[in-house]
């Protein structure tokens, strides 16, 4: 249990120092993720960015998955789903544009531009408030194994077994620091999960920007 995402990142933050002297960037997904990285950027004032995925969800209900995408156009669909519920392609194609647009408008906002990040021959390590199904960090992984980052550590608090099993096989190591035997939802295993308010981004953002 955690107490917030600021302690799970800072419990987050003893495990990484291992990966200091590699010079590594972290990239972090807003806007949980970022709280969470804050202290690991920090402490071993690491290079830094932003990458934000988004779920392609169903026509009627957004919040069902049926696929992800990524800044830079790798998505990822539940092909088996999308057949089984005769989802158009019309359709998906549109939700990926609207999403990638989505994606360029809040990384506008938060950082000022909506570049990739450089990854390129570097240790990446990608760090988030806690995963689920793993279906929209699967895409960030993706897109940054495209721009040939040299090895990828995939950082979180909390996950279950059975998606850690399968990101261990696409990544070069998972760090996982709480794996339950019953999965619930990310939020259960924090005292507070208060929703990440675009105010806090950006003041991280601002002040990791000035270190």
């Amino acid at each position: 249990m955690f107490v917030d995402r600021k302690d799970a990142g800072e419990k987050l933050s003893m495990v990484l120092e291992r990966f200091k002297d590699e010079n590594p960037i972290v990239l972090a997904i807003p806007r949980g993720g970022i709280v969470t990285a804050y202290e690991t950027i920090k402490k071993f004032q690491l290079q830094w960015d932003l990458i934000i995925t988004r779920k392609i969800g169903l026509p009627h209900n957004k919040e069902i998955a049926i696929g992800a995408i990524s800044l830079d156009g790798t998505y990822l669909l539940n092909e088996e789903y999308i057949d089984m519920l005769n989802i158009s392609q019309e359709y998906i194609k549109k939700e990926i544009f609207d999403q990638t647009e989505e994606i360029k408008r809040r990384l506008n906002k938060y950082k000022r531009n909506e570049n990739f990040p450089h990854v390129r021959d570097k240790t990446v390590i990608l760090i988030d408030d806690g995963i689920a199904t793993g279906f929209t960090i699967k895409v960030a992984i993706m897109s940054i194994k495209k721009h040939n980052a040299k090895k990828i550590i995939l950082a979180v608090p909390v996950a279950p077994q059975e998606t850690i099993s399968l990101l261990e096989k696409i990544v070069d190591e998972v760090i996982c620091l709480f794996i339950p035997d019953i999965f619930y939802a990310v939020g259960s295993y924090y005292k507070s999960f208060e929703q990440t308010m675009d105010e806090e981004v950006f003041n991280i953002v601002r002040e990791l920007d000035n270190v």
